[in-house]
């Protein structure tokens, strides 16, 4: 099992940047791929990024490609989000989720999840 924490969330203008982490524990992290997702009020979650256990292969939805950009860092057991260009659509709380080596896309796919952080962008 793997306990994850998110954090960096924030209240920022639109056109700035923001920095998530979501920090791990439990099991070997390097074992897991993590993806982060978000939810505003009213709608459906939906998928932002994932990337794969070691780093070579990373996905993003249409919406973040070119301006959000995710990384790992596994010797501290993190994985991060660089949100760059924020838009007020961006607003939202995010969460990370952890499985097994591979990335995935869909929420159920994924059994291990932290309690978000909430991004919001002011136009």
């Amino acid at each position: 099992q793997v306990r994850l924490i998110e954090s960096g969330g924030g209240l920022v203008q639109a056109g700035a940047s923001l920095r998530l982490s979501c920090t791990a524990s439990g099991d070997p992290f390097e074992n897991y791929a993590i993806a982060w997702f978000r939810q505003a009020p009213g709608k459906e979650r939906e998928f932002v990024a994932a990337i794969n256990w070691h780093a070579g292969e990373t996905s993003y939805a249409d919406s973040v490609k070119g301006r959000f950009i995710i990384s790992r860092d596994n010797t501290k057991n993190s994985v991060y989000l660089q949100m760059n260009s924020l838009k007020a659509e961006d607003t939202a709380t995010y969460s990370c989720a952890a499985r097994l080596f591979q990335i995935a896309t869909r929420p159920h796919d994924f059994g291990y999840w932290g309690q978000g952080t909430q991004v919001t962008v002011s136009s």
